[in-house]
């Protein structure tokens, strides 16, 4: 499939209509809307898709409480609206989570109550439920890990929770459906200009390290954290204004938060709000906020981080994990715009988008709920700027690939993600029945979920079954090691590489992986 991607390319006569450089949610987001208007277009990502920090979120679409204690009402209505869009037009991705906010002080309830039933009021006729307040006991009773001394009762309310890397593989499927064209592992390594205007990009195959030109009558930069080094290409006229602020998680055994309702804390040390939710069998704890320095593709705790998440940890739950009890540690960057003296945790989500004099078009900002608003709010420019035949946005009430659910009830929560390629993935079990095998005692991931991984989305190194297309590496980072063999094998009888390869890439892999395993007194 990948070659035959390549010899399009290099055929590839006629300038593209769209050429997007990223395959995050935004580059995803961009390439989808501009697909769905019948413009010609192409994604290229240097890594993978959703490599970086769309694979990386707290699984949430939600409207951000904390933005509605900050008055920020627009970005909160709009964020509220495209969660019940994600939920219609995903449901095999996206569903409706309980959240209970405890409350150690009776001004709590009244306060945390008042804000959580305007949140509810904001959404509409796409609300997922009603908030309502908790006794003590009911409060404890969903939340029976608990500490429940001081504790006067809770606020239940309902957002929604989603499996973002497999949201990003889905819009790139979509995306195919649609006739476009994605690729991974093709880099941008310069911009192609006439007249002082860019056309196209000088592209790189970084599995091939060949070099090639795409022509384009636009080119969108959707490349997160690392928008400012795409536009360092095209002269860097805007300066520096991004931030990138850091966000960490913890995965704890599913005894930490037992049951199927999230607990949420509305102010931390940090200023920011503090969840623990329930994600494929495990308890997932998060997220911090620490301003970095600069962007890298494998960012890594700092020992701040942990040592706010072990502490809020056992305050709320009444004691800290062991070492042992931390499946997988990971951290992913956040593009803010930058707004003088302010600190990250307080920057808003809103997204940028940016015109260079040379026609190159910038989105940034932003975040995974509102990528479907981003996405048609930079087509919308990107048609002014390449003067191409206007068309409305038709994502709003656009299916995703695999939007029917299974009517069934009997797929597992990781089987789900699949929607209506369930059957079709199951099948490879019958026609290779070693291939219904987990891949790993611990984790709920089958063999076939490897060779369909290769087969189907693009998967190219074990990194990308084990990340992204499954979440083993999210989930239980030791576990994922340890399957780690038998995907390699695998990957390499499906994509014929040789047994060098296999060995190369599962030693790259064992390298990543051993960042997300938790580590005392240090970054992860």
């Amino acid at each position: 499939m990948r070659a035959d991607i390549l010899r399009q390319l290099g055929q590839q006569a006629k300038p593209w209509d769209v050429l997007v450089i990223g395959g995050g949610a935004s580059g995803l987001g961009a390439a989808v809307d501009a697909a769905s208007r019948g413009y010609r277009t192409l994604l290229v990502e240097r890594f993978d898709f959703a490599k970086g920090t769309s694979s990386r979120s707290t699984k949430l679409v939600h409207g951000g409480v904390r933005y509605l204690e900050q008055l920020n009402l627009t970005l909160v209505l709009d964020a509220l609206r495209e969660r019940g869009h994600m939920l219609r037009n995903a449901p095999h991705l996206v569903h409706d989570l309980s959240f209970v906010v405890p409350a150690y002080s009776y001004a709590a309830l009244p306060y945390y109550g008042l804000g959580l039933k305007v949140y509810e009021r904001l959404s509409g006729n796409l609300s997922l439920g009603r908030s309502e307040f908790l006794s003590r006991e009911s409060t404890l009773e969903r939340l029976p890990g608990l500490i429940g001394e001081g504790l006067r009762g809770g606020i239940l309310y309902h957002d929604g929770q989603f499996d973002d890397a497999r949201y990003a593989i889905a819009l790139m499927r979509t995306f195919q459906d649609l006739g476009g064209t994605a690729i991974n592992y093709v880099e941008a390594v310069g911009f192609l200009q006439r007249g002082g205007k860019t056309i196209g990009i000088e592209a790189r195959d970084r599995e091939e390290d060949t070099v090639f030109d795409l022509q384009a009558k636009v080119v969108i930069n959707a490349c997160g954290v690392y928008v400012q080094d795409t536009l360092a290409m095209d002269h860097g006229e805007f300066g520096s204004f991004l931030a990138v602020s850091q966000g960490t998680h913890f995965v704890l055994p599913r005894s930490f938060l037992a049951g199927n309702t999230a607990l949420m804390i509305p102010k931390t040390a940090d200023g920011r709000v503090l969840f623990a939710i329930p994600w494929h069998g495990a308890t997932l704890v998060g997220t911090t906020d620490e301003p970095v320095d600069r962007a890298t593709a494998e960012p890594h705790a700092l020992a701040s981080e942990k040592k706010f998440l072990l502490d809020h940890i056992d305050r709320y739950f009444g004691h800290a994990p062991r070492a042992t009890e931390i499946l997988s540690v990971w951290s992913g960057l956040r593009p803010l715009v930058r707004k003088g003296g302010v600190k990250t945790s307080k920057l808003s989500r809103d997204h940028t988008i940016l015109v260079s004099q040379s026609g190159l078009v910038t989105v940034t900002g932003g975040k995974w709920t509102t990528y479907r608003r981003m996405g048609q709010d930079t087509v919308d420019q990107a048609c002014e700027v390449a003067a191409l035949p206007k068309g409305p946005s038709r994502t709003l009430e656009l299916k995703l690939h695999g939007w029917a659910m299974d009517s069934t009830g009997t797929a597992s929560e990781w089987e789900r993600v699949y929607g209506s390629d369930l059957p079709m993935l199951c099948a490879l079990s019958t026609e290779e029945p070693a291939l219904d095998a987990l891949l790993h005692p611990r984790l709920p991931f089958r063999l076939r979920e490897v060779v369909w991984s290769a087969r189907y989305e693009m998967a190219r190194t074990v990194e990308d079954v084990l990340a992204r297309r499954t979440r083993a590496l999210f989930l239980d980072a030791r576990a994922a090691i340890e399957a780690a063999p038998v995907v390699a094998s695998l990957l390499a009888r499906e994509l014929n590489r040789s047994e060098a390869w296999a060995a190369k890439d599962l030693t790259s892999f064992v390298e990543i992986a051993k960042g997300y395993l938790y580590q005392e007194g240090k970054a992860a």
